[in-house]
């Protein structure tokens, strides 16, 4: 077969995909704001979720971020929007760290509700366009939120055109059910299995 004719097949075949392609796009015309959730036990769901919150910010979309379990420990997201997009988007920190570091669930409890307090708050102001639920998954799993009224508040009072992410290990099934798009990150490999500890820019 000649290069020629080759290449004729080929265009051909992807003229016939992209005509396929076309008519499919043709029919999806609605919007409305998303419920997003990162789950699995893989790398990269806030890291993906942070991706979709630098793309709000770079089209002028107000945003926001609330971080339900990581504390004082600085990250190279937050470093960034503080100090370059604090008008953009509003960021509030308000956990104390991973459940095993503060030992204590009453203040655990605490803090989850106060955060997602403040996350209600954002999520109802229709200005912002996305608003980031970090790691809202981990104190759902562990009961320090009730997984009912989250679902519920996010049925009824969240705004038509605003997206909610939410992250965490261990989604709970009524928020995969709620979800519009739901990622589950899956693990293949990792390299804390082989003594690597977490890393400035891979991890945070």
């Amino acid at each position: 077969m000649s290069d020629q004719s080759d290449a004729a097949r080929h265009n051909a075949k992807m003229a016939k995909k992209k005509a396929a392609r076309d008519k499919i796009m043709a029919t999806k015309t609605d919007e409305k704001g998303l419920v997003i959730v990162h789950t699995g036990k893989g790398k990269g769901k806030s890291s993906a979720a942070f991706g979709m919150i630098f793309r709000c910010i770079a089209h002028g979309m107000p945003c926001a971020v609330v971080q339900f379990i990581k504390g004082g420990m600085g990250t190279g997201e937050r470093d960034l929007i503080l100090s370059h997009f604090s008008d953009m988007c509003a960021f509030h920190t308000m956990g104390e760290g991973f459940t095993w570091e503060t030992q204590d669930k009453t203040r655990d409890v605490e803090m989850a509700q106060a955060a997602w307090d403040k996350a209600k708050d954002l999520i109802r102001d229709p200005a912002n366009r996305m608003v980031l639920l970090d790691e809202i998954n981990i104190a759902l799993r562990y009961d320090y939120l009730d997984v009912v009224e989250v679902v519920a508040f996010l049925k009824a009072e969240k705004p038509p055109m605003t997206h909610v992410v939410l992250t965490g290990r261990n989604a709970k099934e009524e928020l995969i059910e709620l979800a519009d798009l739901v990622t589950e990150m899956e693990l293949v490999k990792h390299p804390f299995r082989s003594g690597v500890k977490a890393q400035q820019g891979v991890e945070f």
